[in-house]
Parts: C-alpha cells; sequence; structure tokens
C-alpha cells in the first residue's frame, strides 16, 4: 500500500515537535543522583504562563488531526483513527518530556504532557468529525481528480516548502543554502584537528541584481515544476501554479512580518525581484502546458543550478539581521526545524524528482 501524503505529513511534524521539545540538544547528561526509576515521572511545574499553556495544547492538535487522518486514509475504522491519534501522539510527548531530564536547559512538566494529550485528542477527534461529515472523503475526491497516482512525497514537499520560508533565505524564495552552514559546524566540531584545516573557506560574493533576480527566480520556479510533476492534464494546472506563486509571495511577506513587524511586510524584496517573480511566472505558465514528466525533468537542472548558485553567494545585511531575530527568543525554539526545510528542500525536491524520472520497473514512487 503506498504511503499516503498525510501519513508523511504526521512524520515530518512529529520530527518538529521532537526539535522544539529537545532543543538545543546538549549538553545531555543524567540528572544527579536521580534513580532511573524517577525519570518516568513527570513533576507539576511550579509556575505557568499564558503562552506555555497554548502552545502545549494547540501543537500538538495538528498531530493528532494528522494521525487519525492517515490512518483513515488507510482504511482504519473510525473508532481505531481516534486512538491512534489519541495515544500516539501522547506516547511521544511523554518520551520527549521524559527525555528532557537529560537537557539542563528543559524542564520536564506533567502538565505539559496533559495539555500536549489533550491537544491532539482534540485533533484526533476534528479528523474524526471531518471524516464522518465527508470533508477528508471529499479532499481525497479532489487529490484524485487533479494530481498523479503516486504522488505523495511530491504533495508533501510542496505543503512543506512555505514553511521553509518563513526561516528568511539569503535572498527572497531562494532556499537551500546549507553548504556554509555545515562547513562552519564542521570546524566547530573538529575543534585543532587537522582536517579542519582542509576545508574551504566559503566567503563567498555579494550576488549583482542579475543573479540575484535569478535566483529568486529560480527558487520560485522549482516549486511550480514539482507541483506540476504531480498535476494530472487539464486546465486546473495553471490555477495550481498561480496560487502556489502568490503562497511563496505571501509566505515571504508573513516572515518579514514576524520578524521586523508588519509594518515591514513587504521588506524582504529586492530591485530584482519584480523581475523575478515576472520570470517565475512566465516560465511556470508555459511548463503548465508540458506534460507532467516534462515538468519532473525540469526540476533537475532548475534545482540543480539553485543549490549551486545560492550556496556561493555571500550572506546580505537583511540575512543576517533576520537570522539575529530568529536566534533571539523563543521562536528558534518552536520553528527552528523551518531553518532545516528550507536548507534542505531543494534538496529533497532534486531526489525526488529524479525517483520520478526512474523507470517504473525500478520502483516509481
Amino acid at each position: 500500500m503506498r504511503i499516503s501524503s498525510l501519513a508523511w505529513l504526521a512524520l515530518v511534524y512529529a520530527a518538529s515537535v521532537a526539535y522544539a521539545s529537545l532543543y538545543p540538544f546538549s549538553p545531555w547528561e543524567r540528572p544527579g543522583g536521580m534513580p532511573w526509576g524517577d525519570l518516568l515521572r513527570l513533576p507539576w511545574p511550579r509556575y505557568w504562563s499564558v503562552f506555555d499553556v497554548w502552545a502545549n495544547a494547540l501543537g500538538y492538535l495538528p498531530l493528532g488531526f494528522l494521525i487519525a487522518a492517515a490512518a483513515w486514509r488507510h482504511q482504519r475504522s473510525l473508532g481505531w483513527c481516534a486512538l491512534f491519534g489519541g495515544l500516539l501522539p501522547a506516547g511521544l510527548a511523554f518520551t520527549l518530556e521524559a527525555a528532557q531530564y537529560g537537557l539542563p536547559a528543559r524542564v520536564p512538566s506533567l502538565a505539559d504532557w496533559a495539555l500536549n494529550s489533550g491537544g491532539a485528542s482534540v485533533g484526533a477527534g476534528l479528523a474524526v468529525l471531518c471524516a464522518r461529515v465527508g470533508w477528508l472523503g471529499r479532499w481525497v475526491h479532489w487529490r484524485e481528480v487533479f494530481f498523479q497516482p503516486g504522488s505523495a512525497w511530491g504533495l508533501t514537499l510542496l505543503a512543506l516548502w512555505p514553511l521553509g520560508l518563513l526561516f528568511p533565505p539569503p535572498l527572497p524564495l531562494a532556499q537551500g543554502q546549507w553548504l556554509p552552514g555545515a562547513v562552519q559546524q564542521l570546524r566547530e566540531w573538529g575543534g585543532d584537528a587537522g582536517w579542519v584545516a582542509m576545508l574551504p573557506e566559503l566567503t563567498g560574493q555579494q550576488p549583482g541584481t542579475g543573479l540575484a533576480s535569478l535566483l529568486t527566480a529560480l527558487g520560485l520556479l522549482g516549486p511550480c515544476l514539482v507541483m506540476l510533476a504531480c498535476a494530472k492534464p487539464g486546465g486546473h494546472r495553471l490555477f495550481l501554479v498561480l496560487a502556489l506563486l502568490g503562497l511563496g509571495v505571501g509566505m515571504s511577506g508573513v516572515s518579514a512580518a514576524l520578524n521586523f513587524g508588519p509594518a515591514h511586510t513587504w521588506s524582504w524584496q529586492t530591485p530584482g525581484t519584480g523581475w523575478a517573480l515576472a520570470w517565475a511566472t512566465l516560465g511556470a505558465s508555459l511548463a503548465a502546458a508540458a506534460p507532467a514528466r516534462v515538468a519532473a525533468v525540469l526540476v533537475v537542472p532548475t534545482l540543480t543550478a539553485l543549490l549551486v548558485l545560492i550556496n556561493g553567494v555571500a550572506q546580505d545585511a537583511y540575512w543576517l539581521r533576520s537570522l539575529a531575530q530568529w536566534q533571539a527568543g523563543p521562536r528558534v525554539h518552536l520553528i527552528g526545524l523551518f531553518q532545516w526545510i528550507g536548507w534542505l528542500w531543494p534538496v529533497a525536491a532534486l531526489m525526488w524528482a529524479l525517483g520520478r524520472l526512474l523507470p517504473e520497473d525500478q520502483g516509481n514512487p
């Protein structure tokens, strides 16, 4: 049985919950003098805050919904869907809370676990309600009418793409600059080791208006081509492309508003952004008339060029200021995983497109 996009989304969301619960992941240490059995007993918190209550309850609601909906998609009864959607997140929440004993920067809490479990149960109940009234069935029908079979992972990537834009890329909409950060991390891990001197110096160069515009266009065109590689033939392909273009622009505005305030919603635009949006719209509109396999082929050079070029540009002042905003305050604990999505989305989409181009007898997904 094929894994549905709902199941993939549930898995990715569970990973994001683990990231938020265990950040900053170090230093790991066993609490001094605490018996192993006590690690399974969660204390009641001494202090409460409205933010903690809402964050813990609402943070697990989508996970419960996704797990229950995925179970329904895989032909489970509504009773089992509610059970899976409530108990699996509760088990995950308990495991993560207990693991926080080993992180001095985090505080395990029985109240957090109760709120997590309650939020997941509410989400599972909503999924069961949506299935009972037919809303999930309509989504499945819509998906089968408009998208190719075997597109679950592609649709999951498309659902994740706008989330990656919440962490500001070095240039508008140009995700995938992971290499400088990886090299820097290797330097920190290596310390005084001899192999550290062999690592390249990735200072990069400030891109001119033309290159910046090209990178923005490639960053927007790539997801549109992934969408077209998933979509069945028909006039809806152009509508899907235009909706995705608008979503990318909108999420870039949301990211700027979160970082600098609503008055700066459109501050992310550069002198070449308008031309980039125009070229990406034109390219995606032309590709909408081509078969899905052609779109999958075009994903490969588009995202390859994006990855090669974006990892060679320097970090500009806008990006550094945005990064500083993200690293200050609680947001890095809650949605820091979006940084990883922005880094790795083009790589994952490129691998998916290459998989789509494999012959059927070699396991086309």
